[in-house]
C-alpha cells in the first residue's frame, strides 16, 4: 500500500533531520548566519571557495555569499563600511588600518589564508639583461635569484634618463613589502614614504613602485608601463603562459613561509558577532585542512573549483603550475616548489603575532611608520590586530567534535611568537621580540630615531 502524504511528509522531515550531523551547529547562538564575504581573484582565496563548495560554511550554520572585488582598496573600504562582513585580505592591511596609514579603522584577523603564494616577475627584455649577471648550472639559472642581478639594469635605465617602474598591489600589501625587501637586499633603494604629506613611497627611489590591480599585472607588463611586479598567483604564471615575462624569485625563496593573506573583519563586527566569528574560522580551518590533506591529494579538485569564473577564472593549466607543487620560471624551466602554496600544514593558518611584527618592521623601514616606536609598541599593535585567541576557540571546538586533533594546532599556551627566523634571502635573522634591533641590520631603510622630513632622512 502506498505511503500516504500524511505519513510521507513527517518521514521525509525525520530523514532530513537525521542526515544533519549532530555537531553541524556546534557554535551556539550564531548572531548573524547570513553573510557576504569578499575576495580578489587569486589562488589563495581558495579556503573561502572550498568552505563554500564543500559545505563547511553550511555545516557551521552559516549561509555565505562570496563576491569578487575590484581591488584591495575596495576590499578594505567595503569591510569597514559593513557592505562586506569580512574578506580575503592582504596580511598587513589590518595593521595599516589599525595604525591609520591611509585609512583608520580597527580591523582584525583570526585566520591566515595561507603562506607564500607570490612571486616577482620581470619583462622579457629586463630578464634578457639580467640573465648574464646570474650564476648558472647545467645551462639553467641558479635560484634564488637576487636583486644584485637587476641593479646594473636599473643603473643603465638611470643613465638613459628613464624611470624603472614596477607594480605592486597596494601600499600596505605583502607584495609591496616583499618587493621592497628583495630590491633592498640587492642594493636597490625602493623609496620612502613620509606620511601624511607624501604617501607615494618614491622618495629617493632607484626603482619606482606603484599600484596595479593583480589581474591587470601581465597586460600592464606587456604594454611596457611597468618592467616588473610582485603579485600572487596565478598572475606570475600567467605572464609565462602569455610569453610576456619571467618570474625571477618566489616569496618562499625570499623568506620561507611568509604570511601572505588573512581573513579580515572589523573589530566592531567581531565584538558584535563573536559566535559567528568562531563559526567562520572553524569552516575556514576545515577548508585549509582539506586543501593540504594527504600530501595535497585534493589540489586537482580545488583547482577545478577555483578555475570557475566566479572565483579566480584562470586556466586550469596555469593554476596547476603553482597549486600542485611546481613552478615555471622561464618557459620550459619548471621546478619543484612543494611549499609554494601552503594552507594548513606547519600552522599556516594560525595568526602568529610574529608575522604581524615583521610587517610592522617593514612599514617602519620604509617610512609608513615615520616616527620611532619602542619594541613594546610593535608587540602591542600585533596583539591588538592578530587574534590567535579566536583561532584557538575554533580549533578547540573542532577537536571536541572529532574533526581535528590537538596535534594539528599550536599548543593552547602558545605565545603566538615563532622563534628567531633566518630563512631570508639576505640571511638576516628576525626575532619578533626585538623589532628595533632587527631594523639596525639593514643598510637601506629607516632605523633608530630616523625619519623622513622634506624628502630627506634625518635623525
Amino acid at each position: 500500500m502506498p505511503v500516504s502524504k500524511f505519513v510521507f511528509k513527517p518521514l521525509v522531515l525525520a530523514i532530513a533531520l537525521a542526515s544533519i550531523s549532530t555537531s553541524a551547529f556546534a557554535v551556539k547562538n550564531i548572531e548573524k548566519p547570513d553573510l557576504k564575504f569578499g575576495f580578489i581573484k587569486l589562488t589563495d582565496m581558495a579556503p573561502l571557495a572550498i568552505a563554500a563548495e564543500k559545505g563547511f560554511f553550511e555545516e557551521e550554520g552559516l549561509f555565505v555569499k562570496l563576491e569578487a572585488q575590484a581591488n584591495w582598496k575596495v576590499v578594505l573600504d567595503r569591510v569597514i563600511s559593513g557592505e562586506l562582513d569580512g574578506s580575503h585580505m592582504l596580511a598587513p592591511v589590518p595593521l595599516g588600518a589599525t595604525i591609520g596609514f591611509g585609512t583608520k579603522a580597527d580591523v582584525i584577523t583570526a585566520f591566515g589564508m595561507g603562506l607564500n603564494g607570490s612571486a616577482i616577475t620581470v619583462s622579457n627584455d629586463v630578464w634578457a639583461k639580467m640573465k648574464p649577471n646570474i650564476p648558472a648550472k647545467d645551462g639553467k639559472p641558479i635560484h634564488p635569484i637576487k636583486a644584485d642581478a637587476l641593479k646594473p639594469v636599473i643603473e643603465d635605465f638611470k643613465k638613459a634618463g628613464k624611470a624603472f617602474n614596477m607594480g605592486m598591489t597596494f601600499p600596505v600589501s605583502s607584495h609591496n613589502m616583499k618587493l621592497r625587501y628583495w630590491l633592498a637586499a640587492g642594493g636597490i633603494n625602493p623609496g620612502y614614504y613620509a606620511p601624511p604629506q607624501d604617501i607615494g613611497g618614491q622618495i629617493d627611489a632607484d626603482a619606482f613602485l606603484s599600484v596595479t590591480p593583480p589581474p591587470q599585472m601581465p597586460s600592464t607588463l606587456e604594454a611596457g608601463t611597468i618592467f616588473g611586479y610582485c603579485v600572487g598567483e596565478p598572475w606570475n604564471q600567467q605572464a609565462v603562459a602569455k610569453g610576456v615575462g619571467v618570474p625571477v624569485v618566489t616569496d618562499d625563496e625570499l623568506w620561507k613561509d611568509v604570511p601572505e593573506k588573512v581573513f579580515g573583519v572589523t573589530k566592531e563586527w567581531a565584538d558584535k558577532n563573536p559566535n559567528t566569528h568562531i563559526a567562520v574560522v572553524k569552516a575556514l580551518i576545515r577548508a585549509s585542512m582539506w586543501l593540504d590533506a594527504d600530501k595535497n591529494k585534493n589540489r586537482p579538485e580545488a583547482i577545478k573549483i577555483i578555475s570557475d569564473a566566479k572565483y579566480v577564472g584562470a586556466d586550469i593549466r596555469v593554476l596547476s603550475n603553482s597549486m600542485t607543487g611546481t613552478f615555471e620560471y622561464e618557459k620550459g624551466d619548471k621546478r619543484a616548489l612543494p611549499d609554494f602554496n601552503v594552507f594548513f600544514r606547519g600552522n599556516a593558518s594560525y595568526p602568529y603575532y610574529s608575522g604581524a611584527v615583521w610587517y610592522l618592521t617593514q612599514m617602519r623601514r620604509w617610512g609608513q611608520i615615520n616616527e620611532p616606536k619602542p619594541d613594546s609598541w610593535y608587540l602591542e599593535t600585533a596583539k591588538k590586530t592578530f587574534r590567535p585567541d579566536v583561532y584557538q576557540a575554533a580549533a578547540k571546538e573542532l577537536i571536541a567534535e572529532g574533526k581535528a586533533k590537538a596535534s594539528d594546532f599550536p599548543a593552547e599556551n602558545d605565545s603566538g611568537f615563532k622563534a628567531a627566523q633566518t630563512d631570508f634571502i639576505d640571511k638576516v635573522s628576525f626575532d619578533a621580540q626585538k623589532p628595533n634591533d632587527y631594523l639596525t641590520h639593514f643598510a637601506i631603510g629607516l632605523k633608530g630615531k630616523q625619519k623622513v622630513v622634506g624628502g630627506k632622512i634625518v635623525e
